[in-house]
């Protein structure tokens, strides 16, 4: 039975699977969610009463949240690059990457995004400005780690690459990397150059009139 995956092109989390998928070479049907497809919404709902995606169906199993998707596709449809090794060790710096890049990059920036969804009145401006230094913060830790590696956790492409390609993509439109931090600005040039984050930016293009902050006229 094919793998089906409930996401949406513009959204980072989905992005973060997606990129696994097309580093694998995957199958998959890709069930967009969006309000012009009701029976989608339902489908997913009734999967997923949560309604947080991505949402992987592999044979009828229900998996849920990015890593953990990502995780099981490298145990149960492996791809040419093994994106967690089997080395423990190894994992343990890629998971702590992982873990970096979810809760001090896309946190905050989801933050930011979130606020100015809301109403004038309901916003949180003490909330968006510690977002903001959270993330000039986390700039400047991984500009250093990046001083001296490719990719995350090293030399090799991994699950953390591919929450910190969409991660790093809608920071920079939200709180821009400062020139003072090179390193971050040329791992997220890498990260573009990626093929299959790439495929990942070009599909979510015609979404670019969602994001609330105004699309950047570049990337």
């Amino acid at each position: 039975m094919a793998l089906t995956l409930y996401a949406h092109p513009f959204s980072s989390y989905s992005q973060k699977v997606l990129i696994a998928l097309y580093e694998g070479g995957t199958a998959f049907e890709f069930r967009v969610l969006s309000h012009d497809n009701p029976e989608i919404m339902a489908e997913f709902a009734a999967l997923w009463p949560i309604k947080r995606f991505p949402l992987l169906v592999d044979a009828g199993r229900i998996v849920t949240e990015a890593t953990v998707i990502i995780e099981h596709l490298g145990l149960y449809h492996p791809g040419p690059i093994a994106l967690l090794p089997g080395d423990a060790r190894a994992a343990m710096e890629i998971r702590s990457m992982d873990r970096f890049f979810d809760n001090y990059i896309s946190t905050p920036q989801q933050k930011i995004v979130f606020d100015s969804l809301r109403p004038e009145a309901e916003r949180d401006p003490r909330g968006v400005a510690e977002a903001r230094t959270m993330l000039d913060t986390a700039y400047g830790w991984l500009d250093k780690i990046m001083a001296n590696r490719k990719w995350a956790a090293g030399d090799t492409f991994s699950l953390a690459d591919c929450g910190a390609a969409p991660f790093l993509f809608y920071a920079d439109w939200t709180h821009r990397i400062a020139p003072s931090f090179p390193n971050v600005i040329a791992y997220r040039q890498r990260l573009l150059a990626r093929p299959s984050f790439a495929r990942a930016v070009d599909e979510a293009r015609p979404y670019r009139h969602f994001f609330p902050l105004g699309a950047p006229d570049r990337d």
